[in-house]
């Protein structure tokens, strides 16, 4: 045996014996990882396999591992709960901060603005932003006017399917009709605030919600949110004695509510009646009614 051979049968003897020991050292012997015996079987036949190479290339990952890597575990913040934990992701700041105002997009004919704009609008609720896709009919995009005359048509039609369902069953219904006048007021005054209807369309709405309002007041339990929305709609339809006739109803049942106040100084103000307006806002300085930050402003104006 020539010594370049003995030279050989050393190196693969202490290898094969490298891998033996590495094997039975870290899966058999007693409190080490007996459950991970196969991934060590699978090392210890490729060093045996590669001599030299084998084992170097796995003492250089540890080693590569143990420098780079290896650190100890904060678990402070960890919570042990099978618990489901809402998560809440960040905001695009990118995509976010370059899009514009549909106002603003439309003024400027940015059209990659404008139809990105669109897109993330529909995503979402559109029930709330139809104003704004309504404002996109008007581009000079015909791609993004036929997109949002599309969105927009099949929102009003679903509002419309909806809102003729809840009226019926109001009608219908007699223990359940003060329920589906509800539901029918607080449905409809998302879309109708908006005033994305045709006039005579948005006219019968509004006469619908002031049915539901008087269902719910002869049976003493109209709130008074109902009352000021009613009221701005019939503000908004001119409807100058209607809208009176329910700030009188607002403050025969609600006298001490902010929006009694609010709702007959919007009707005083845009009917001209000056003297009637300044007596209701001294009313309101007088009395103990909690001012928010518009009414506020109103009273910082005129007095």
């Amino acid at each position: 045996m020539s010594g370049t051979e003995r030279i050989f049968l050393g190196i693969f003897v202490i290898n094969a014996i490298t891998a033996v020991c590495y094997y039975v050292w870290n899966a058999w012997f007693p409190g080490r990882h007996r459950e991970r015996r196969m991934e060590y079987l699978f090392k210890a036949v490729v060093m045996l396999l590669c001599p030299v190479v084998g084992p170097a290339f796995f003492l250089c990952g540890q080693l590569f591992y143990c420098l780079f890597f290896r650190q100890d575990v904060d678990l402070e913040d960890v919570i042990f709960s099978k618990e489901r934990v809402r998560t809440h992701l960040r905001a695009d700041e990118e995509r976010e901060g370059n899009l514009a105002p549909i106002e603003e997009a439309l003024a400027i004919s940015d059209k990659d603005s404008l139809r990105t704009l669109v897109m993330n609008v529909v995503r979402g609720d559109v029930k709330n932003s139809l104003a704004s896709i309504a404002l996109a009919l008007n581009s000079e995009d015909t791609e993004t006017a036929h997109y949002a005359a599309a969105v927009l048509g099949d929102a009003l039609n679903e509002f419309r399917k909806k809102a003729q369902e809840l009226l019926i069953a109001m009608r219908r219904g007699e223990e359940n009709a003060a329920e589906y006048a509800q539901l029918l007021i607080e449905y409809m005054n998302g879309v109708l605030v908006q005033g994305v209807l045709h006039e005579q369309e948005q006219r019968t709405y509004v006469d619908w919600m002031e049915e539901a309002c008087t269902l719910l007041y002869e049976k003493g339990s109209v709130k008074a949110r109902y009352i000021e929305w009613l009221c701005g709609l019939l503000l908004g339809e001119k409807e100058f004695e209607r809208m009176r006739r329910w700030c009188q109803r607002s403050r025969e049942l609600y006298p001490d509510e902010l929006s009694t106040y609010t709702c007959f100084l919007k009707l005083y103000f845009t009917t001209g009646r000056r003297q009637e307006f300044f007596e209701e806002l001294n009313r309101l300085k007088s009395s103990e009614v909690v001012i928010d930050r518009e009414t506020l402003e109103l009273i910082r104006t005129f007095r």
